[in-house]
């Protein structure tokens, strides 16, 4: 009997131990389709290998990244950063100023994103969105980023029509103001709520760290791809969102050149549109 007892504990602390390493190798991402941290990110998903491999990477930034060394980051590799600039109706990221400028100065293209929140009227958050933002004819289109905002005071899910209607103001407000087609970013959720199935002329950003998006966009074609949110930059304190360009170095110059996908290009310049830069 004591025999029998002492295994029976035994087997009990050999089954705690296997389930506390389990728990840590989930933390670590070593199980569920993850992988331990590689150069670039601490937790890789083995799902968006694909982007680790394409050859025009970028990042996207706000405040949490403090001080950015964009020169740094653009020697390692990075070749474009997205910067939060304002929210809403009277929000604006206290380090864009600053990141505008210093990527500028470092030479790397750089684009400023307005979060979309649906507690104000898309009038009012036009207007800030003007009032701060530089229209930089050097810079990248602007981002209008589209996702619920699930993390704020704001609990506002209006309608389809109505978030539809209000987007529509944005991007015209945006597009007149800096002169280029608005990017729109958004995720799985707000796109199958609100974008699926709508066209807008407009070329996408898609986040998608688990999986490449056309398995998560029922085939939305995509420009830019958000591909982890666990990144590790040279330049930049802490963890980043990276990104990847859809093309080659020559599609990539060509966007630059015109703010537009060239797969639309044909498209779009027939609504005067994606003009070369001078």
């Amino acid at each position: 009997m004591v025999f029998s007892a002492r295994r029976s504990v035994s087997a009990v602390l050999r089954g705690a131990v296997l389930s506390l390493a389990v728990a840590a190798l989930v933390a670590c991402g070593s199980v569920g389709g993850l992988y331990g941290a590689i150069p670039g990110d601490n937790r890789p998903h083995a799902k968006v290998d694909r982007a680790r491999g394409m050859p025009i990477q970028g990042i996207d930034v706000a405040r949490y990244q403090e001080n950015v060394d964009f020169a740094r980051a653009r020697g390692a590799g990075i070749h474009f950063v997205f910067m939060k600039a304002t929210e809403g109706k009277d929000y604006i990221d206290p380090n864009f100023r600053v990141n505008w400028e210093r990527a500028r100065d470092a030479g790397m293209p750089r684009g400023a994103y307005h979060f979309m929140t649906w507690c104000s009227t898309a009038a009012e958050q036009a207007a800030w969105f003007v009032q701060n933002v530089p229209a930089d004819p050097s810079a990248l289109p602007p981002v209008l980023d589209l996702e619920w905002n699930n993390h704020s005071s704001c609990k506002v899910k209006p309608s389809k029509a109505d978030a539809l209607e209000k987007i529509n103001v944005m991007l015209t407000a945006m597009e007149r103001h800096t002169g280029k087609l608005p990017i729109i970013y958004t995720d799985m959720n707000f796109h199958r709520d609100i974008l699926e199935d709508v066209y807008l002329p407009n070329t996408f950003w898609l986040r998608s760290t688990a999986a490449e998006p056309h398995e998560r966009y029922k085939n939305r074609p995509w420009t830019f791809w958000q591909y982890t949110q666990t990144g590790v930059v040279p330049g930049v304190k802490g963890e980043v969102d990276r990104n990847v360009f859809y093309g080659s170095t020559g599609d990539w110059l060509m966007f630059l050149s015109t703010g537009c996908d060239p797969r639309a290009m044909a498209t779009l310049q027939a609504s005067g549109r994606c003009q070369f830069a001078k």
